[in-house]
């Protein structure tokens, strides 16, 4: 474990306990999100550090469905960041949030022309997905939509696919883009450049978590080898720029960063070299390898009770924030940590337990058969890693309310400073958005 690794372990022991200190989890907010800024900080670094080559103008944005906050966003920003968004919703938050256009990137398998008018209005990338979404951005143009927005197509290089079917965006059937192995495509595409002067990027992305270095790497290849023949048959540099998407695998096992950035990036520079030669500009999309391991779900024990002879702890942490984890345990993992009433770690002798959710159904367990010390009533668990997608895919369920998220960051002596990043959804809030003040249906 190495030092940066060792203090995001001590920053998080501190979070916990001043969060059951300063009263953020508690009866009334039973389960809460907490997020290391020094962490964040420091992943974006990392990031920026393992692609810097001189003469190569980089693009980083993030995606922004890993955690869709705009205090988040904006933190990002600071630290050089842009944004990738797939929808209306996404792209406003990254507009409040004052992520530049310049910096912005727009993918979907399903814009609309009003989603694309919009964008190409205020001068963002579009990755068009397909002939169909082309043609309505020939349309726009046609129709006098000025724009200096860089247009791309994204394509599918069909190099196969990792362990999380799910993650896996570069397979036989995809539904993402241009599908380059497909009888003809290849020679669509051609086309599609040579009739248009002003397509100037290429976008590809073979997945994310499940996903090895070398098949990423792959995809990025079959990319940069298509380029290189759309600007060999123009007699010149008309796709200046490749958008490779992100897709970095986390190890949910410990708290060691592996693979790093910069582990891809060498992988990329000795399977692409000339990705980095300096004639291409190049735009990544990562979203989960940025943040899971700075977030923290913190939720109270509720009951302790046991079944079978198996303990069963309770708790206020269930599919409503885990929802990858319960629903698919053998692909999203997660690490439990067993904390007492004032948020210390405990270190009883492990026992088999079951760390179960609120939620109304069997399956609502974040933990199965693991050992952990004994968790009672009004103990804690803290579920890590989960600083990517889990503040951001609340599942409904129950009509449990999103829990508050906080930002931390924590000097050397142990002294924590919190940031609110989202408050807590109320009950008023949750009945207004469930058509609370609307009329009753009436019969027919």
């Amino acid at each position: 474990m190495d030092v940066m690794t060792d203090e995001l372990g001590i920053r998080r022991g501190h979070a916990l306990r001043a969060a059951v200190e300063q009263g953020l989890v508690s009866e009334a907010e039973p389960v809460v999100g907490l997020l290391d800024v020094t962490g964040v900080e420091r992943s974006a670094t990392a990031l920026h550090a393992a692609f810097a080559t001189p003469g190569v103008a980089i693009t980083h944005t993030f995606a922004v469905k890993a955690a869709s906050l705009v205090p988040v966003l904006a933190l990002l920003g600071e630290c050089g960041l842009g944004a990738e968004v797939a929808s209306p919703g996404e792209l406003a938050l990254a507009r409040a949030a004052g992520i530049p256009a310049d910096r912005t990137v727009l993918d979907s398998p399903a814009k609309t022309v009003a989603e694309l008018r919009e964008a190409l209005a205020l001068g963002i990338a579009v990755n068009a997905d397909n002939p169909q979404e082309l043609a309505r951005i020939d349309a726009l143009r046609l129709a006098g939509t000025e724009s200096a927005a860089p247009v791309g197509l994204r394509v599918n290089p069909q190099v196969g696919g990792g362990t999380i079917g799910a993650m896996s965006t570069a397979t036989a059937t995809s539904k993402f883009g241009v599908a380059l192995r497909d009888p003809g495509a290849e020679e669509w595409v051609l086309r599609a450049y040579a009739e248009r002067p002003w397509l100037n990027r290429l976008h590809t992305h073979t997945g994310s978590q499940g996903v090895p270095l070398e098949l990423m790497a792959a995809g990025v290849r079959a990319a940069y080898e298509l380029a290189e023949r759309i600007n060999a048959a123009a007699g010149r540099q008309q796709v200046s720029v490749l958008d490779i998407g992100g897709g970095l695998p986390v190890n949910f096992r410990s708290d060691d960063v592996t693979p790093s950035f910069a582990d891809y990036a060498r992988v990329l520079r000795a399977e692409v070299p000339g990705l980095f030669d300096g004639r291409y500009g190049i735009v990544t999309e990562f979203g989960r390898s940025l943040l899971a391991k700075n977030g923290t779900v913190l939720a109270r024990v509720e009951y302790a009770k046991s079944a079978g002879g198996r303990p069963i702890a309770v708790t206020h942490a269930g599919a409503q924030v885990a929802t990858r984890t319960v629903f698919v345990p053998e692909a999203w993992p997660i690490r439990v940590l067993a904390l007492d009433g004032k948020g210390r770690e405990k270190d009883g002798e492990p026992v088999v337990q079951d760390v179960a959710g609120p939620c109304c159904f069997a399956g609502d367990l974040v933990a199965q058969g693991r050992a952990l010390p004994l968790l009672d009533a009004g103990d804690f668990v803290a579920l890590l890693d989960t600083g990517a997608y889990y503040f951001s895919n609340h599942f409904a369920y129950n009509s449990l309310p999103r829990p508050a998220v906080h930002g931390y960051t924590a000097d050397s002596t142990g002294s924590v400073t919190f940031a609110q990043v989202r408050t807590a959804q109320t009950l008023d809030d949750l009945v207004a958005e469930s058509g609370g003040a609307l009329p009753p249906l009436r019969r027919g």
